[in-house]
């Protein structure tokens, strides 16, 4: 299955204790390049986060972004430290006395004093264990979208191939003509300059010009390598290294077609085959 290396997934979870929120969100990459956001409760399991994300991903600079949204709401309302309360009242009436024109206390102001009011101490255990499922359904869903835009991937590629097989059996079958017009523009030349040619040595140059020409092996390997092609689109693995790879060959064989190119319709065919792969290598860059 082709998967893209560009896709984004969203995944919530919500319970008593919050709201868990994972955003993953992934572009081309040589390798796997992970950057992750998390909230400072959840560090320590960021080598857990990071197995999930090795065991589903092979390619691809991804980043992870997750929030976490904790329940306001505590039952039995706000709860006081009175111990904190008392000395920090106690502060303020000492204060009063040493002031000229003292005023009175403002509770609102002593509830926002730092540990007046305890904070509600969250269990943190079913909040990872949560974390690390909401993770793991991001991902299954960043796989699905991966594979979606990897379908369409895969279908412009196919199309492309398609196209340059034709043009590979266009310039096998006009080959014999070109031959042909080179021998005989050849032979009228030598009509035109009146010069007698020794049948033999015009053979032999025939034959020269013709070993010049051959672009048959060319051809066979660009037939080798748009089959392959299509036999790696089919493999249900990480194939875009391989695909890369057969960009460059295919490549270097249009430009040796173009090199021994001694007409302008095998030269226009060489030129069309590099558009086509350059517009493969564009989209292949883009799969895992």
């Amino acid at each position: 299955m082709i998967r893209s290396m560009t896709a984004f997934a969203r995944c919530q979870h919500s319970a008593a204790f919050g709201a868990l929120t994972w955003e993953l969100r992934s572009v081309n990459h040589r390798y796997l390049d992970v950057y992750m956001r998390l909230p400072d409760d959840f560090r320590a399991l960021e080598g857990k986060y990071r197995e999930h994300i090795t065991a589903a991903l092979s390619r691809g600079k991804l980043e992870c972004t997750l929030r976490f949204v904790p329940e306001t709401v505590v039952e039995g309302g706000v709860q006081i430290h009175e111990e904190m309360t008392r000395s920090v009242i106690h502060a303020c009436q000492k204060i009063n006395d040493m002031l000229h024109q003292p005023s009175e206390i403002d509770p609102v102001r002593v509830l926002a004093w730092p540990g007046v009011v305890q904070e509600h101490q969250l269990d943190y255990k079913p909040i990872l264990a949560a974390s690390e499922e909401c993770l793991k359904q991001a991902l299954t869903q960043l796989i699905e979208n991966r594979e979606a835009e990897g379908r369409r991937l895969q279908t412009l590629i196919e199309h492309r191939a398609a196209a340059m097989q034709v043009i590979v059996d266009d310039v096998r079958k006009v080959m014999p003509e070109i031959i042909q017009c080179h021998r005989e523009k050849l032979r009228s030349r030598l009509e035109e300059l009146k010069v007698e040619v020794d049948q033999d040595r015009f053979e032999q140059e025939m034959v020269y010009l013709i070993q010049k020409m051959d672009v048959e092996e060319e051809l066979d390997r660009l037939d080798s390598h748009v089959k392959e092609l299509a036999d790696v689109l089919q493999r249900e693995e990480a194939v875009g290294r391989r695909l890369d790879f057969l960009m460059q060959e295919l490549n270097r064989e249009a430009n040796t077609l173009g090199s021994k190119s001694a007409d302008i319709r095998t030269t226009q065919s060489s030129v069309e085959l590099k558009v086509l792969i350059e517009q493969m290598r564009e989209q292949v860059q883009n799969i895992e």
